[in-house]
């Protein structure tokens, strides 16, 4: 009896990920507010009325797609920072793991970015915890620094604010950067299917369509686009570190100046 129950137990866990599999597949194209449930059960091979063993609706689907998203970017960047690491070696380990979680997640990331500010309330609010727990979470690992002796929990709580709110910007610039390349790679495929000559016989000069270029006159690939990403998120974080330094004696001269 006991095999019987494990089984339908796995089987309904595989349902229902193979449910947030297909609304995350369907989203990187709309809104979630705009998702039909029975696009989601079609993909899936379900009746729709077995969609509702699962979730109570689309929002709670919503916010189980925001617990994967952010679940485990969280607790990585948490681990890095309660490291006793030099500050510097702290900051290139966690952009490189905003990075790394862009390159693998996408859809994930595509999906708190567009529904962070979406139509669907309860998502809204999920997203808004996750990140309030983030923060909650970068506080307390930021307090077990030398650096964060004397501070207020106030104070500390308003620098792993900064921390989050520039990562979560960083990943977000990422994915733009991620969806450029798309972007290229399609227009490249278009032309490549044009042919080479041009409808009145003469052949097409090399090139293809013209090139970005940056302020300085040099293209600007992709590759270019998340270096630069990831070299301004380092120095911000970087210019956080080093106004962290000099917040207390700060602090101290408002006061002296306040007696």
């Amino acid at each position: 009896m006991s095999h019987t129950l494990g089984v339908r137990q796995a089987q309904k866990q595989k349902t229902r990920q193979a449910l947030l599999d297909a609304a995350l597949g369907l989203l990187e194209e709309q809104s979630l507010s705009s998702l039909g449930l029975r696009e989601v059960t079609r993909m899936v091979g379900i009746a729709p009325t077995a969609f509702y063993r699962h979730f109570r609706d689309l929002g709670e689907l919503g916010v189980a797609l925001v617990e994967e998203a952010l679940g485990s970017l969280h607790v990585m960047v948490r681990a890095i920072l309660a490291e006793q690491a030099a500050a510097e070696e702290r900051i290139d380990r966690t952009v490189a793991v905003v990075e790394r979680h862009v390159r693998e997640h996408p859809a994930h990331v595509r999906f708190v970015a567009r529904e962070r500010h979406g139509g669907v309330r309860a998502v809204r609010l999920a997203i808004a915890d996750e990140l309030e727990r983030f923060a909650a979470e970068v506080a307390a690992a930021l307090k077990t620094q030398p650096v964060s002796e004397g501070w207020t929990d106030e104070d500390i709580r308003m620098l792993a604010e900064l921390y989050v709110d520039r990562l979560v910007t960083t990943a977000a610039e990422l994915l733009d950067a991620e969806d450029a390349a798309a972007l290229a790679a399609a227009a490249e495929g278009a032309e490549a299917k044009e042919g080479a000559a041009e409808p009145d016989g003469t052949e097409r000069e090399e090139g293809g369509a013209e090139a970005r270029v940056g302020r300085d006159g040099a293209p600007v690939t992709v590759e270019g686009q998340r270096e630069r990403v990831v070299r301004v998120a380092r120095q911000q974080l970087r210019l956080i570190s080093i106004g962290r330094r000099h917040w207390r004696e700060q602090g101290r001269e408002r006061h002296d100046e306040g007696e």
